[in-house]
């Protein structure tokens, strides 16, 4: 079992150095990409605060298809840029949304959702998937979540090419 020492409710561009350590240590010597992102959901679940679901969802054959996560039950198939997780896959880039329900084809999973991050998986110029974070906060994600999210992937990249 792995106990870390982050405080959640402190400064952002620490918590998110803690949990990019901790994910660090967590998937070092891990070869298996499923493995890794599950561990990744449950300690991004623990540690930031007023979430209702974070997890994976994985690049296969032109579409995201669910990986692990933390929260409710969730949409299993996303099209390419089809609402937030889709429209990450499909332009590469990170997808901060104040408020999912005035977001063109936002898809609701959880209809207790308010706000989104969505953070893009790129390794060598390929992508691997999404984090996706949701919120029942309206406004819950700004850029030092962007900054510390983008952060986090890059430590998982690598770790999640199988």
């Amino acid at each position: 079992m792995y106990k870390f020492d982050i405080d959640k409710h402190g400064d952002k561009s620490i918590l998110y150095a803690d949990l990019s350590a901790a994910l660090a240590a967590l998937t070092a010597d891990e070869p298996d990409a499923i493995a890794n992102m599950a561990n990744a959901a449950a300690l991004i679940w623990e540690y930031l605060p007023d979430l209702n679901w974070a997890g994976f969802y994985r690049a296969v054959d032109g579409e995201l298809v669910l990986g692990p996560f933390q929260g409710k039950t969730a949409c299993i198939r996303i099209p390419f840029g089809k609402g937030v997780c889709g429209t990450a896959a499909a332009t590469h880039e990170p997808q901060c949304v104040e408020d999912v329900h005035a977001f063109p084809g936002h898809i609701a999973c959880d209809a207790a959702s308010a706000s989104e991050l969505v953070m893009p998986i790129v390794h060598q110029g390929r992508l691997i998937g999404v984090l996706d974070l949701d919120s029942p906060v309206k406004g819950r994600f700004d850029a030092a979540d962007v900054t510390g999210c983008a952060e986090l992937m890059a430590v998982l990249g690598p770790r999640v090419t199988g």
